[in-house]
């Protein structure tokens, strides 16, 4: 019998996916999702090759679970966040600091990886999908503040919330990222809405 790591084997069995999915996010950051294979993963992750097919039958669909553990931690936070605000400017500031947060976190990466990754369109059309499913309680809280022009207010607003993501993960100070974000969209807000 294998030695485990762990009080029992359902832990040990958890402890060996999450470091499985932890290296698989590293090599696709670095190298793209071509890069993620089962030996590459398996290496980075300390683990035989033959292990991997313990917890997922490809590489392709390590990527699938990459992918949905990523929006079902990024949707709990900002769940989370969002519990209890009222009001829909209080919703946009909350949503907005939860994903900073997140990018300072460096909860993005993957999702930021497989934006530029070559992934079979049933993938890509799930990451949309989540994406969609993710920004959802934003783009109601835009409808409800702007109702000249909300699609074309959410879509400056997201990409201003790109941008503020991406300074984040440059190394930009979260806390000023945030206030500056946050001051752009009360004033772009106050004059359209």
């Amino acid at each position: 019998m294998p030695k485990i790591s762990a009080a029992t084997v359902a832990e040990h069995r958890a402890q060996q996916r999450a470091a499985l999915v932890r290296a698989a996010v590293d090599i696709l950051v670095e190298q793209g999702a071509a890069g993620v294979t089962p030996a590459a993963v398996g290496a980075r992750a300390g683990l035989a090759r033959s292990s991997f097919y313990q917890y997922f039958p490809s590489g392709a669909a390590l990527i699938a679970a990459i992918v949905e553990d990523s929006f079902t931690e990024a949707d709990a936070a900002v769940g989370k966040a969002l519990d209890g605000v009222e009001g829909p400017l209080a919703r946009i500031d909350a949503y907005i600091t939860a994903e900073l947060h997140l990018a300072a976190s460096g909860m993005h990466r993957p999702a930021t990886a497989l934006m530029h990754a070559d992934l079979p369109p049933e993938c890509r059309n799930r990451v949309h999908e989540l994406h969609q499913q993710h920004a959802a309680p934003l783009l109601a809280a835009i409808a409800e503040r702007d109702r000249v022009d909300p699609e074309l207010t959410a879509r400056l607003i997201g990409g201003l919330l790109q941008a503020a993501m991406g300074a984040v993960e440059q190394g930009a100070r979260p806390a000023d990222v945030i206030r500056r974000t946050l001051d752009l969209i009360h004033h772009g807000i106050g004059s359209s809405g």
